[in-house]
Formats: C-alpha cells, sequence, structure tokens
C-alpha cells in the first residue's frame, strides 16, 4: 500500500509539517505522484528503526492483497529450497554464500539484500538455538517479489552466530517475503516447527530434501487444523 503524508503523521505521531520538512530535507524515503508524495510501508518501517523514530502497531496492519497468495510454510521451504554443505568462515561470508544461492529473480540486489540481513545482525543474533538461526531483514523489506520463500542450508563447517546458547551454528533459515503481515507470519510458523523435537533431529542429522519437507508438512497439519479442545 502507497502511505500518504496523512498515514504517515499517525503512525510515526509526528505532525504533517515535520513530515514535509523531512521529504524537502530528503531525511525520509518517499516518492512523488502527480505533485503528491506517497510512502512505502516496509520502507518506512525500516527507516524509522534505522532512525529510532517510534512507530504505532498500526503500520503492521495491512490490506489484503488478492495478488498475493497466503503461503503454506512447506511451499515456502519447497520453492527456497535445502543446500548442502554451503561455505564460509564466519557469519558475513556464510550470509553471502546463501544470498548468492538464493533463487531471486534478477531485478533484486543480491548486495543490498546482504547488507540488509547483515544489518539486522547487529542489532542481535538471529541464532535461536540449537545450532539454528533464521536471518532476515531488520525489519521486513518489499522486493517486489510476489512470493514467499525460505532458504533451508546448512554449513559445511559450524560457525560461531552468537547464539545465546553458545553453541556454534550449522543450519540457517533465511527469509524473503512480499509483505510484513506475511513476514510475521512465517516467522511464528518457522517458530512453532523448529520447537519439534523429530524436526530438531532431523536438522541435525542433515537429513534428506524428501524427508525436511515431509517433516515440516506433519507439524505444519497440527497448527493448521488443531485438535479439538
Amino acid at each position: 500500500m502507497q502511505l500518504t503524508v496523512r498515514d504517515i503523521s499517525k503512525l510515526l505521531n509526528i505532525s504533517e509539517r515535520t513530515i514535509y520538512r523531512w521529504i524537502k530535507e530528503e531525511k525520509i524515503p518517499s516518492y512523488r505522484i502527480h505533485d503528491q508524495y506517497r510512502f512505502n510501508r516496509a520502507e518506512i518501517l525500516e527507516w524509522a528503526t534505522a532512525n529510532k523514530v517510534g512507530v504505532s502497531y498500526e503500520i503492521f496492519k495491512e490490506p489484503l492483497d488478492s495478488s498475493i497468495v497466503e503461503p503454506k510454510l512447506t511451499e515456502a521451504l519447497t520453492k527456497g529450497g535445502i543446500h548442502y554443505r554451503i561455505g564460509g568462515k564466519d557469519k558475513e561470508s556464510v550470509l553471502r554464500s546463501i544470498v548468492g544461492i538464493m533463487q531471486l529473480p534478477e531485478k533484486v540486489d543480491r548486495e543490498f539484500l546482504l547488507k540488509v540481513i547483515l544489518a539486522r545482525e547487529e542489532l542481535g543474533s538471529t541464532a535461536v538455538g540449537d545450532g539454528i538461526a533464521v536471518p532476515h531483514a531488520r525489519n521486513p523489506l518489499v522486493f517486489n517479489i510476489p512470493f514467499t520463500f525460505i532458504s533451508l542450508c546448512f554449513l559445511e563447517h559450524p560457525i560461531d552466530f552468537g547464539a545465546i546458547d553458545g553453541k556454534p551454528v550449522f543450519c540457517l533459515f533465511t527469509l524473503i517475503t512480499p509483505t510484513v503481515r506475511i513476514h510475521l507470519q512465517m516467522l511464528s510458523q518457522l517458530a512453532f516447527v523448529l520447537r519439534d523435537s523429530k524436526v530438531k533431529e532431523l536438522l541435525g542429522t542433515q537429513g534428506s530434501r524428501e524427508e525436511i519437507i515431509r517433516e515440516f508438512q506433519r507439524v505444519e497439519n497440527v497448527f493448521k487444523n488443531p485438535s479439538p479442545a
């Protein structure tokens, strides 16, 4: 959704006059369309975080876009692919290798994507424990990709990722989504699946693609079709 100056004023709790001043000073990302200014929700969210500007929770609420289909977790994983023996001796080189093999449209700037992911890591490690990390943008960014995908990568050599449990990371799920809402939805569902003991055991042994997809599907069916109380 392209937001107006009035929308941004409400979301940031800042006067419209200040917003116009920031536009003039090129301090806030904006687009001029037919003598009016418009803003991209995800770009504003990223900008606000980088500049320590508070935002209203309303910024996460997006209207449904009929052109974007809400994905299933296993579909996103299948689309992103499962990759083995990824090289790299530290966090940056590993993430560079992962971005390099991701099945992205040609229009996506891979170097920019890498910088965005590294910027998120500077705020705090995305390692979730047990040798697993979920690198993603500091806040969801729209790269004009109309689909969601998750790339699962197993490292050739585990590396220190700054995990809270101190364990080196050997397994990374890298997430790309088209909207803020789907980004949060995928992170939540992935966190749920990664709590499953069979899934963690399979990841630890670096099971086959077929085995991993099958186990993800099994756990996904649990939260898609919960048992009656």
